[in-house]
């Protein structure tokens, strides 16, 4: 058996996620507790009072959903010591932090400060308005992108996640983004607007590619226990140095989640755990690779469920 952890990215959060998770298991409030001695705010309160206007707030989302994911993955420690580690750990955009904090390159604090100003910059980089996302259903890679070119008509429009077979978002400046919609309709597919605030992994972010370089450079990156497959290159690294490049370039460059999975299980990857809010990752998998079994954890119900799925037991 060959194990991966995935973390959630932004849009998984929600009012009241961890709640179980705080009441039951010490370690998954320690974590929370680092996190609020971060932010010099208290973080679990934002979690699970709300209001949910502010929690989706890109600058409040992001410290609030990897903290969460990894307090999840502190609570399975706590249940099951014996916890085999994963071949590789990955995560969709954001959850890329995550994936980096539980290998041990970075610690809880400076990853939910850097999320704190990653996400600050993010929605500043951009104009409320200026710029918009959408999910692109049945239209290949290599057609998307022509369309993209065609249709950015001295704009900015580009493929921003390559989520999984048929379904690709892309991201840029609104009438540009509303031109390619338009075109993937004459190519068969379909495009479906999203409620984001910015526009994110296009050019458009290279104000705060920037700002997340500077916020790294005071930051000590260590060799993570196990390789972390990058969203930008979907390929496995251990280089601490490298680690910083790859955050920097993931803001303003495409996540290529379809062929991160598709590498993990070319590696003979037979199981995963979705650590975090939701099962949107589940989801992704089971549509690149059927054969990689899945098992989504966020609460002590399904912590217990470890135990069947990876055979914990003598």
């Amino acid at each position: 058996m060959k194990i991966v952890w995935l973390f959630p990215g932004q849009g998984a959060q929600f009012v009241g996620m961890g709640k179980e998770l705080l009441e039951t298991s010490p370690a998954a409030r320690r974590v929370f507790d680092e996190a609020s001695l971060a932010l010099g705010e208290s973080l679990s309160r934002l979690v699970l009072e709300g209001p949910e206007e502010e929690l989706t707030l890109t600058a409040n989302a992001q410290p609030a959903l990897v903290a969460t994911s990894i307090a999840t993955l502190e609570a399975i420690r706590e249940r099951w010591p014996a916890l085999p580690a994963p071949a590789f750990a990955a995560g969709h955009s954001l959850g890329e932090y995550s994936a980096l904090v539980a290998a041990g390159a970075l610690t809880v604090r400076d990853a939910i400060r850097l999320v704190r100003a990653r996400g600050r910059a993010m929605q500043e980089a951009v104009p409320a308005g200026t710029g918009a996302m959408a999910a692109v259903l049945s239209v290949e890679p290599d057609a998307l992108e022509a369309i993209c070119r065609e249709a950015a008509a001295g704009e900015v429009v580009s493929p921003a996640n390559f989520n999984a077979p048929g379904q690709i978002v892309i991201a840029g400046h609104a009438a540009a983004v509303a031109r390619a919609s338009a075109l993937c309709a004459n190519a068969k597919g379909k495009a479906i607007p999203l409620k984001v605030s910015a526009p994110f992994h296009c050019a458009l972010m290279a104000p705060a590619a920037r700002a997340v370089e500077r916020e790294l450079a005071s930051v000590t990156v260590a060799i993570p226990r196990f390789p972390i497959v990058a969203n930008v290159d979907a390929q496995p690294n251990t280089d601490p140095a490298r680690t910083k490049e790859l955050l920097v370039r993931q803001v303003d460059g495409p996540v290529r989640w379809e062929q991160a999975v598709r590498y993990m299980a070319e590696q003979g990857v037979t199981h995963a755990l979705e650590i975090g809010p939701g099962k949107v990752l589940a989801g992704l998998v089971k549509r690149i690779a059927k054969e990689l079994k899945v098992l989504s954890v966020s609460d002590p119900a399904s912590i217990a469920e470890i135990e069947r799925f990876l055979l914990l037991a003598p």
